[in-house]
């Protein structure tokens, strides 16, 4: 009939838009494919070969966390076990092996509830991770010296983490559908490989980016379960209920908010509440470490402590600290009320993170893992990342190099203090550079790579799309409708067009 579209049109209209090809967008990325022998074509982009995007960076990053084991290598044989200065100087530290007899693991002790010998008393870690550390304990044959056990024990969580690395690689690959390379950024970047098998931090990572692709999905209470799986791995995760809960304020999506919230907290409780009971002093032990604990290694305060006379307080430095980290949560509301538009959500997690790492009284080489797939979310641009990256892997390399010099007595083999306050200025510059570009991203969102293609917030789930309720500073703006729902009115003129380039 005439004015009614065919079926062929219809099913045109609604086929789903190609991949965003980084290499077309992208000069780094541009350049950097011809090593492998230029970009790939179309039937790789669309997914019509095995080599599909998500088997690519899978295989890609098993092979950059299988360098970073390598990297570790020069300790396995004897460094991590006799306390020696070349675990530094080889940059190859690692905790695990460390804690595997210091925490009790060795003689068969149940975290928390088995009282510690020596000042420590209990595991200072969150319970999942306390569980994470305790099965890989399991699978730790008890024979041999302590020194093979430890080899062992540091090879098994290896492999417990890899796994973690892999789940981290295909969530943030599959959390923004119609840019999938972008998990590349993650699979590729170096302080990952670096910093993978220092902790056990990428336990949590990975609870948090799954969880992260359950709200890209609309699956808000999924999302909440592993928000709060992942807090009662590490702390930082609950920090991405701060902007959640301003984004859903500005869009109206309180139901989402609370669903999320609940879900979170009865996680959380699930698994916390047993050993909260059961072994009340062994559980908290988390919480008064964290509180008492001074000023430590990569953080700003430690460059002010070491150029004054007396030590700073640490009830002064946590009310310090505190009160630095509220007023940034303040200024990112603050940005998130008043943006032109609203922020992705991806965008908002990163700066709250990245603001928890700049004001804490401590900065570990592994807590870069925690910024990462938040990054590539949030600025997929490679010049940016690999500027922040360049930054992370010279603090790294700079906290060992100082750790050598404190170490290796009269010899002074390494970096001397006025050195490695210089690595720890290149983190917070780093950081701070990654936070300025992503901020002037939700102040001017022509400039949003993710954006100009024509999407709203791909990461935001029942945010994407959604109109704005509450703003301050402007008229409440609708959405900025792209490829992923064709029969919405084009969007309101922003000043430029999304869509259009950098």
């Amino acid at each position: 009939m005439c004015g009614m579209p065919s079926a062929e049109t219809t099913d045109v209209s609604r086929q789903e838009p190609e991949p965003v090809q980084p290499t077309r967008e992208d000069a780094v990325a541009a350049a950097g494919s011809e090593f492998i022998g230029g970009p790939l074509g179309r039937r790789a982009l669309l997914g019509r070969s095995w080599w599909t995007p998500v088997r690519v960076i899978a295989l890609v990053m098993l092979g950059m966390f299988a360098l970073g084991m390598i990297q570790k290598f020069p300790c396995y044989d004897g460094s991590w076990f006799y306390g020696a200065s070349s675990q530094y100087t080889h940059a190859c530290y690692s905790d695990i092996p460390h804690l595997y007899q210091g925490r009790g693991f060795a003689d068969g002790l149940v975290p928390y509830f088995d009282k510690l010998p020596g000042d420590m008393e209990y595991l200072e870690y969150p319970v999942l991770t306390g569980v994470f550390m305790e099965v890989a304990s399991w699978l730790t044959p008890g024979s041999g010296t302590i020194q093979h056990q430890e080899q062992v024990y540091w090879m098994v969580n290896a492999g417990m983490l890899m796994i973690c690395a892999v789940v981290i690689a295909v969530c943030v690959t599959r959390t923004h559908r119609r840019r999938p390379w972008d998990g590349l950024l993650v699979a590729l970047a170096p302080a990952f490989a670096l910093t993978a098998t220092i902790n056990w931090d990428l336990f949590a990572v990975a609870l948090t980016a799954a969880a992260m692709l359950m709200w890209s999905r609309g699956r808000t209470l999924a999302f909440g379960v592993l928000l709060g799986l992942a807090t009662a791995a590490k702390l930082y995760p609950v920090l991405l209920l701060g902007p959640l809960f301003v984004l859903c304020w500005r869009a109206g999506k309180w139901r989402a908010f609370a669903v999320a919230t609940v879900g979170a907290a009865v996680a959380w409780l699930v698994v916390n509440l047993p050993v909260m009971f059961l072994a009340p002093d062994g559980w908290s032990k988390f919480y008064t470490f964290s509180q008492e604990r001074g000023v430590d290694f990569g953080s700003f305060w430690l460059i002010i402590q070491q150029h004054m006379d007396t030590p700073l307080n640490t009830d002064v430095v946590n009310t310090l600290a505190t009160a630095l980290m509220v007023l940034a949560c303040l200024g990112v509301a603050a940005l998130t009320l008043t943006a032109p538009r609203r922020p992705r959500f991806a965008q908002l997690a990163f700066l709250v993170v990245a603001a928890f790492i700049l004001t804490n009284k401590v900065y570990s080489p592994q807590y870069v893992l925690w910024l990462i797939p938040l990054a590539a979310l949030a600025r997929p641009k490679w010049r940016d990342f690999l500027i922040w990256q360049a930054c992370e892997v010279a603090y790294f390399l700079g906290i060992w190099l100082y750790l050598a010099y404190t170490t290796s007595g009269d010899k002074h083999q390494g970096l001397p203090t006025d050195g490695y306050q210089v690595a720890i200025a290149a983190h917070l510059v780093g950081t701070l550079y990654l936070c300025a570009v992503i901020i002037r991203d939700i102040w001017m969102p022509d400039r949003d790579v993710v954006r100009r293609s024509g999407e709203d917030d791909p990461s935001g789930g029942v945010l994407d799309g959604a109109e704005d309720v509450f703003v301050f500073g402007y008229a409440a703006h609708p959405p900025h409708y792209g490829f992923h729902d064709a029969e919405q009115p084009p969007p309101v003129n922003w000043g430029k067009d999304p869509r259009g380039s950098l």
